[in-house]
């Protein structure tokens, strides 16, 4: 299935400034309400269902033999005409 990017925002922020960040989408999960991303003139607006399916990756890019990119990744997935996702691995924990 062909990917279409709707939005990328790519910048270097403090600790801080990224947990705000994650703050504001956690308030916007828990009102129910739609998420509109933003930067400069681009922006696009997306409203996820009750259920949406969550993904965390770790990941580490780069040759086998040397020091590479980490990553870690969160996303929200649903299909754009269903109310919630199915499927799931079991119960995520953050330490």
């Amino acid at each position: 299935m062909p990917e279409e990017v709707l939005f990328k925002s790519e910048s270097a922020q403090s600790r801080n400034e990224i947990a705000s960040y994650l703050r504001s989408v956690a308030e916007k999960l828990e009102q129910g309400g739609p998420i509109t991303l933003k930067t400069g003139a681009e922006s696009v607006t997306m409203d996820p269902p009750e259920r949406p399916t969550f993904e965390v990756k770790a990941e580490r890019e780069g040759p086998a033999d040397g020091p590479g990119e980490l990553s870690i990744e969160f996303e929200l997935e649903w299909d754009e005409n269903s109310e919630s996702a199915e499927g799931g691995t079991g119960n995520l924990e953050i330490e």
